[in-house]
Order: structure tokens, then sequence, then C-alpha cells
């Protein structure tokens, strides 16, 4: 005796058509000019829907290009400072670093060393230890002072949520708006 596999076949609305050998699921597709596409090959029996699978497919991509419009690649910014930073400056690049994560960015935080400089890495050491202790509500260090060629540099995540940027938000109108033009 030949086993006839079974599937269980959904139709275009979603309803349930109950459990029926392939061949047969196959011919009622064709009859209703769709498509049986097996939706869940590892449930027991296996689950078969109809549906037009070109139109699946344009829907499919769709979606796909819908959700990659809406993520929001996060982005590298770098702040250099030397050894020799006068504390204004250095106030003005936690200042900076401190925008850049709020708006949800890493940061990259280096201390260049020039000529016999690199001989005192505690300074740039130091320099990064203050730097990340003035910014401590605002990111995390990711890594710690790493010294590279003629830089150390340390790299803070942001611990703030990405703000919305204003071409992307809906436009909603004001209440008073709304109820001027209801009164007309």
């Amino acid at each position: 005796m030949i086993r006839v596999p079974q599937l269980r076949v959904v139709d275009e609305d979603g309803g349930q058509l109950g459990v029926m050998p392939t061949n047969e699921a196959l011919s009622l597709a064709q009859e209703k000019g769709y498509d049986l596409v097996e939706v869940a090959p590892n449930a027991a029996p296996p689950v078969a829907r109809l549906l037009d699978y070109g139109q699946y497919k344009y829907e499919l991509t769709k979606r796909e290009k819908e959700a990659k419009r809406r993520q929001r690649a996060v982005t590298f910014k770098e702040i250099r400072l030397k050894p020799q930073i006068g504390q204004q400056d250095f106030d003005t690049k936690v200042r900076r670093a401190i925008q850049f994560l709020e708006e949800g960015d890493r940061v990259k935080v280096a201390v260049q060393f020039r000529g016999r400089q690199l001989t005192h890495a505690h300074l740039g050491r130091d320099l990064l230890t203050r730097f990340s202790d003035q910014i401590k509500d605002h990111g995390i260090v990711e890594r710690q002072p790493l010294l590279e060629g003629r830089a150390m540099s340390i790299v803070v995540a942001s611990s703030h949520k990405p703000k919305v940027r204003p071409e992307s938000r809906p436009e909603v109108p004001e209440a008073g708006a709304v109820q001027a033009s209801a009164a007309e």
C-alpha cells in the first residue's frame, strides 16, 4: 500500500480546510488559481497555504524595505584630544561628546601623542579616565584606554535611546487647529 503524505491546508483568507493528501491539496490550489506554499514544514502534519506566490514575495520584499528604512544606523563619532589640553577646551570636547551620546551615537575618544609625549602615556590615560568620569551619566565605556601607535583611545556607547530625527516625525495637527476646522 502506497502512503500519500498528508498536509494541513489553509485557504487564502486564513481559514482551515483540514488535513488532506498532497495531490488533492495541489489540485484544489490549481482550481482556485493559487499556488500551494508550505509555510510550516516542521509541524505534524506540515502546513501549506493557498496563496499567490508572486504577490506574497512582493509583499515580503516591501516589508523588508520598510523595516530597513525605519532602522537607524549607529554612527561612530571621534573626538581627539592632546595631552596638554586646556580646561575650557576639555569642557567643550566633553559637551560635544555628550551631544553625540544623547543622539544615540558611539564615541571614540583619542589622545594624540606627538614626539616625546609618548614616553608619558600615563598622562593620556589619566586624561581619558577624567573624560570618562565626566560623561559616565550619558554613556558606558566599552573599551578601556588602549595605546595604538601614537594614539590612546577609549570607545563609549550611548546609554540613551536615539532621538527621532525631525524629518521622520509624522505631522500631528494642533488641538486648536482641529477644533477651528470642525467649527466651520
